[in-house]
């Protein structure tokens, strides 16, 4: 696997910071954009400005980004309408990544549905929001909005390669799991990425990482900007001031920095902090930046 890495933020797909990296046949940017902001209050219902919302992911393409990440879930239905009406007829280079494995409530929690019948309609879902004939790439979202949790997941997963040997999904991931649940889905059918939290302070899937990396899978941290301690922050806040950066760029840099599978998903509503992510996030830094934050993890 062979990853252009570039540490100058520019807004061209070929230099944007990070290089490239492919999921299965797809080369993404490993800079991408999360939808899940686009959503209202608690990701349930409209944005409050639907016209601001389309206007951030025509500005994430025009960027030059080429991995967007949704799912039917939020809003329900929201984000992928949303994207559908900003890009659709979609670029050939544009990857889209979805989810499937979860409902919404009306309290707006996040109920499983990972039975196959809840899989194949979801995935028939997704198909019909986002305006595709073929899904992309589809991860199972495995526990619940709490974290992890140990639960077989052959009888799912083997659902979606099912419908991956249909011809409606492309390439398949996993979402939310541990590192057994990764070895399973593996022996099931091949996966591309395995999407996750993780960050600067939250560390628990390092040898995770390390692991994808040497086999060619992408990893997708979610929830890269969060959890920090005081302590943490301070700290995160001495390397920021160093550069004249924010912390926020530093965080993003650090994850580019931290492994070359690792594929940013950073999600904003605002056009401006769109802008402002894809710049830090090609913040240089140096090794006695990055050994000092690799103490924020330890």
């Amino acid at each position: 696997m062979t990853t252009t890495v570039t540490t100058t933020a520019t807004t061209t797909a070929t230099t944007l910071p990070g290089g490239t990296w492919t999921l299965g046949d797809r080369p993404v940017t490993r800079m991408g954009y999360g939808a899940m902001q686009l959503a209202g209050p608690g990701v349930m219902g409209p944005p409050a400005d639907r016209d601001g919302a389309l206007a951030v992911l025509r500005e994430a393409v025009g960027l030059g980004l080429t991995h967007l990440d949704t799912a039917h879930a939020y809003g329900p239905q929201v984000t992928n309408e949303l994207i559908r009406d900003a890009l659709h007829p979609y670029a050939g280079s544009l990857t889209i990544a979805t989810k499937v494995g979860a409902t919404r409530d009306a309290q707006g929690g996040w109920p499983a549905a990972r039975q196959p019948a809840d899989l194949r309609r979801q995935v028939h879902q997704n198909l019909e929001s986002l305006g595709v004939e073929v899904l992309d790439v589809v991860h199972l979202r495995l526990g619940t909005a709490a974290g992890t949790a140990p639960e077989p997941i052959s009888e799912a997963f083997g659902a979606l390669a099912d419908l991956q040997r249909e011809g409606l999904v492309r390439h398949l991931g996993v979402s939310n799991a541990t590192a057994e649940q990764v070895r399973e889905a593996r022996a099931i059918a091949p996966i591309v990425a395995v999407q996750n939290l993780y960050n600067l302070a939250v560390r628990h899937d390092d040898a995770l990482i390390d692991e994808l990396a040497s086999d060619g899978i992408a990893y997708v941290p979610f929830f890269p900007l969060g959890g920090f301690t005081p302590l943490q922050s301070a700290a995160l806040s001495a390397v920021a001031r160093r550069h004249e950066a924010t912390p926020i760029a530093v965080a993003l840099a650090w994850l580019l920095h931290r492994s070359p599978n690792i594929l940013l998903i950073a999600g904003t509503s605002s056009v401006d902090h769109l802008r402002q992510n894809v710049a830090g996030a090609g913040l240089p830094l140096t090794e006695a930046d990055l050994a000092e934050l690799d103490r924020i993890g330890g």
